[in-house]
């Protein structure tokens, strides 16, 4: 079934996962898109302020929007995001960390310019098997309203 913007209530809407992140993974994204040597080496990473080999921040946001689509995006009616509110990145993306996708909606409503469509504003938080906080992503979708949809 295609969630519509009505199937979106303001509260916690679910948890998805767990993934798992391997070394092999972190080192990949690392050397194409954010090299940065805390990413790519262990020793340079020891030295830093992460203290350890640690995968980039935007590593993490692609895997957070890989567990989105996955857990909901894929399945919902939604037309696409105007930006992101907010980011966090809270604590290191470590190899072996196993991620879950806790999923909050901070607000819903009716679009005023376009009103077959709604605005849900979610607040993602990803956390390690450990239950330490890595990021938080607060950022609005504009979905598909299936009662407009029924009436026309």
């Amino acid at each position: 079934m295609m969630l519509s913007f009505e199937d979106f209530p303001p509260g916690h809407f679910g948890t998805f996962g767990p993934r798992h992140v391997t070394r092999e993974e972190i080192l990949a994204f690392a050397a194409e898109f954010d090299p940065q040597p805390m990413h790519l080496d262990d020793e340079a990473a020891r030295h830093s302020m992460l203290k350890g080999l640690a995968g980039s921040g935007w590593h993490l946001c692609s895997l957070t929007m890989r567990m989105m689509f996955d857990g909901y995006i894929g399945r919902t009616a939604s037309l696409g995001s105007p930006g992101v509110n907010e980011l966090k990145w809270l604590s290191p993306l470590r190899p072996g960390d196993d991620l879950t996708l806790d999923v909050d909606v901070v607000e819903a409503r009716v679009s005023r310019s376009r009103p077959d469509t709604g605005i849900v504003t979610f607040k993602c938080s990803v956390r390690n098997a450990a239950g330490q906080a890595l990021c938080e992503i607060t950022s609005p979708i504009i979905v598909k309203r299936r009662e407009v949809e029924a009436a026309g």
